[in-house]
């Protein structure tokens, strides 16, 4: 029965990372534009909103196995919580640079009304980000978010096969994120991948 509970578990989070995938392809996004025009500007709201309810509800109708694979003691609990918050504040530093109203798709309904908006920066405005956080790792707020999850004083087989899912899906899907980036910024951004690791700052041979 557990062995089925996992698997259905990763079946939905399967679901929700295919699903992402395809609603943030730079393809879909192309296809939209050639029928909506600026009314692209509308997506990357639309997509974070759907991407929460489509996440919600695949955590309400997964199974929650009840087996507690650890739950760690005083004083091992505050030492993991406490890396947990730096974790957080590692987030925040990885953030800083990205527009917050940019990244939930709010300046591009601003700019749609000043009739300002720009098709070709499809649903987000962006630049390469080289500096800070970024200079360690490709992909400082992966890193940051899996150590958050994973810095964890308690935990259970659902959150276990979920944080394994998510973790999963954040490396499988910087290879989709970085080909786009190849795309955009050709050269540069092919340099930039020899010299950083791609989530965790340490060099890893090929799966960098």
């Amino acid at each position: 029965m557990i062995f089925l509970d996992v698997l259905i578990i990763v079946f939905l989070f399967l679901l929700f990372g295919v699903s992402h995938t395809i609603l943030a392809s730079n393809k879909l996004k192309e296809n939209l534009v050639n029928v909506i025009g600026d009314k692209i500007a509308f997506y990357r709201l639309f997509y974070n909103i759907s991407s929460l309810i489509i996440l919600v509800a695949l955590y309400e109708i997964a199974p929650k196995p009840n087996l507690i694979i650890y739950d760690l003691q005083y004083p091992l609990d505050i030492i993991v919580f406490s890396l947990q918050v730096i974790s957080i504040i590692g987030f925040f530093w990885a953030s800083k640079g990205i527009g917050i109203m940019e990244f939930l798709g709010i300046n591009q309904i601003f700019r749609y009304f000043d009739k300002s908006y720009n098709t070709n920066d499809l649903d987000e405005k962006s630049f390469l980000k080289l500096n800070g956080a970024y200079k360690y790792s490709r992909h400082p707020i992966y890193l940051f978010s899996i150590l958050f999850l994973g810095f964890r004083p308690t935990m259970d087989l659902f959150y276990l096969v979920m944080f394994i899912s998510i973790t999963l899906y954040f490396y499988i899907g910087s290879f989709y994120e970085e080909k786009k980036l190849v795309e955009k910024y050709g050269v540069e951004y092919k340099e930039y991948q020899k010299k950083v690791p791609r989530i965790f700052p340490i060099k890893l041979g090929g799966l960098n």
